[in-house]
């Protein structure tokens, strides 16, 4: 199995800035993607950002230019800055990976995390 961990939530004031970690283990042959998610209250799941093995992030146009997604391929962990955080930012955000299991099969499977609360408030 896979386990996906997030760490760095919590509450910041409008303007701060937080970093959020994801890291994958368990059985990890190769992992395409990874990205990170949001569910705010009362809304569903939306992608954040995203990013592939030798590709260019994507994100969310809500987030550009503040937001900054990175990956530590030699760990399994993809890391989220937050910059100039908003009220609007507030929601439970998910770690996301995509995860090939095993070197017998070239089938992916989508996993993640058990999110971690923002909440950007005065």
């Amino acid at each position: 199995q896979v386990q996906l961990v997030e760490s760095g939530g919590g509450l910041v004031q409008p303007g701060g800035s937080l970093r959020l970690a994801c890291a994958a283990s368990g059985s990890i042959v190769s992992i395409s993607a990874m990205g990170w998610y949001r569910q705010p209250p009362g809304n569903q799941r939306e992608l954040v950002a995203r990013i592939t093995t030798g590709g260019p992030p994507t994100y969310a146009n809500s987030v550009k230019g503040r937001f900054a997604i990175s990956r530590d391929n030699a760990n399994n962990t993809v890391y989220l800055q937050m910059n100039s955080l908003k009220p609007e930012d507030t929601a439970v955000y998910y770690c996301n990976a995509q995860v090939r299991r095993r070197w017998s099969e070239v089938n992916e499977y989508v996993y993640w995390g058990q999110g971690t609360h923002i909440t950007v408030s005065s």
